[in-house]
């Protein structure tokens, strides 16, 4: 397996731009591509090895570095200043920026040589869950998972353009995300999502760096991910 950060571009109404992303190929060097949206951490050292970790399973992934017009390749984690600074750079975020970013990180897996004729998945956590909630909405991916993404619930009416099959996964006890807000991303995807909540689990339940880390939760959630994608991804073709 081989990792590499590799060149992309973006151009939208606000400004046009050079940002990377980090592309990590499955053993077979070709498959299904998945974009993998960070957390508000950046693609740090979790990011990578979930990167890895997909390509491991038969992937061909790419990780958008989101914060790149304030800083690049930031790598942070998860308490005191870092977590402060990732709050900071994730409200500098411009929702125009957001959407061209992600058009442009689609584009340019679809556009490889390793996913040729292949369909191509999103899946994030927490700020990335909501990007992946996105790129379904602005039809740029075939399939696309949610990781305890915020402020969905606030965005519900962006539901009816996706065309694509979804999964969302949240926590029981997310300080950030309640339940009710859940019960309204339920109700709004009826019948075209499954919606999964983890009993006990906290907000961050997937990330092995993590206080909140929890093993039972996250390997429950990446198996039925990967049989989504599998199902979705690669018996597409």
């Amino acid at each position: 397996m081989e990792t590499q950060w590799i060149d992309l571009a973006t151009g939208s109404d606000q400004g046009s731009g050079k940002f990377q992303g980090l592309l990590a190929l499955p053993p077979a060097r070709k498959g299904p591509g998945i974009v993998l949206f960070q957390e508000i951490f950046g693609v740090n050292s979790h990011i990578q090895g979930v990167a890895r970790q997909y390509a491991l399973d038969g992937f061909v992934v790419l990780a958008p570095d989101l914060f790149w017009r304030s800083a690049h390749r930031v790598e942070l984690g998860y308490e005191g200043d870092d977590r402060n600074r990732g709050i900071e750079m994730m409200k500098q975020l411009q929702q125009p920026e957001l959407e061209a970013d992600i058009a442009a990180t689609c584009s340019a897996l679809r556009g490889r040589a390793e996913t040729e004729g292949q369909s191509i998945g999103a899946v994030g956590y927490c700020l990335g869950g909501r990007l992946a909630y996105f790129a379904a909405s602005m039809n740029q991916v075939d399939a696309a998972v949610s990781y305890y993404g915020g402020g969905i619930h606030d965005h519900l009416a962006r539901a009816a353009s996706i065309t694509c099959p979804m999964q969302f996964h949240y926590a029981e006890n997310d300080g950030g995300i309640p339940l009710e807000a859940v019960e309204k991303v339920r109700k709004t995807m009826e019948g075209r999502a499954d919606v999964f909540v983890y009993a006990k689990a906290q907000h961050g339940f997937n990330c092995w760096d993590r206080a909140s880390y929890d093993p039972p939760s996250a390997a429950l959630a990446h198996g039925r991910t990967l049989q989504f994608f599998a199902k979705e991804l690669f018996d597409a073709h």
